[in-house]
């Protein structure tokens, strides 16, 4: 007889981050205290929609250049949320079916989501890691059943290093970057004090954000270099690729809202 697995109390009666995202992507994981909570962010700051969707979009894009132009088969997300099709796998393997990605999040709302995230390609492999990103050393062990770190890794932590107070997320991006091979990858999107506001609703209602300018976020990459175009809003990330983003007038209201960028590990 299989084993039922340990209930979990997913606390509906409170707003959570994981499923607030999902309302703004018009997904379907969340419930009355996350939708009203989410409304209640889009009357303070109406273009965090826009610039959530725009943020997803850009997760697909970054993948599809790493896997097309840099050959990258290996990928780790960082704080992976509730799955939102096309995942990050989706998009990996429908270029190079050999890919192999592993998901990591202690979340247990997205704990219970995760075999919607396991359904690899014959030819490739999923991992998911339940642990704290910033057990970052425990993390790449068990990575490693999954991933070869001697080879080229992408290592994506999108809309999740806001969520963590200072210095935590220097300290563990600072022992990753070390971990990497030359010719890694490090994928980040983070918010901006524009949406200090929205912050402070998240602090009050979750006790979460925390705003770092552009500089602050360049750090986060150490010496990783950063790929054209930089540090941009998520939009204007090889917009030319995505035909959702070709109408920058329409978006360029996210430009002080939130920033991504892709950087490259030098080689040694």
């Amino acid at each position: 007889m299989t084993e039922k697995p340990p209930s979990v109390d997913l606390r509906t009666g409170e707003p959570h981050p994981a499923r607030v995202y999902d309302f703004y992507l018009g997904g379907k994981d969340h419930f009355g205290a996350d939708r009203e909570f989410g409304q209640r962010v889009l009357s303070i700051c109406p273009p965090i929609r826009p610039l959530a969707l725009a943020n997803r979009r850009f997760l697909s894009r970054s993948v599809r250049v790493l896997a097309r132009e840099y050959g990258i088969v290996q990928f780790l997300d960082l704080g992976t949320g509730l799955p939102t099709s096309p995942n990050l796998h989706e998009v990996a393997q429908g270029i190079a079916p050999e890919s192999r990605v592993v998901y990591v999040d202690n979340d247990p709302i997205v704990l219970g989501h995760a075999r919607a995230l396991l359904t690899s390609s014959p030819e490739g492999a999923t991992d998911y890691i339940d642990s704290d990103v910033v057990d970052i050393d425990r993390i790449i062990q068990q990575a490693a059943r999954t991933l070869d770190f001697d080879r080229p890794v992408a290592v994506s932590a999108l809309a999740l290093l806001h969520f963590l107070p200072d210095p935590k997320p220097a300290g563990l991006l600072a022992r990753l970057r070390d971990r990497l091979a030359p010719g890694s990858f490090l994928t980040i999107s983070h918010v901006l004090p524009g949406l200090q506001k929205v912050a402070d609703a998240y602090q009050g209602a979750m006790g979460l954000g925390t705003l770092r300018d552009r500089d602050e976020i360049i750090t986060l990459f150490g010496d990783f270099e950063l790929l054209d175009p930089g540090l941009v809003a998520p939009y204007r990330w090889h917009p030319d690729l995505d035909p959702a983003e070709q109408d920058g007038d329409a978006l360029a209201e996210l430009d002080d809202l939130g920033v991504c960028a892709v950087g490259r590990k030098p080689a040694s």
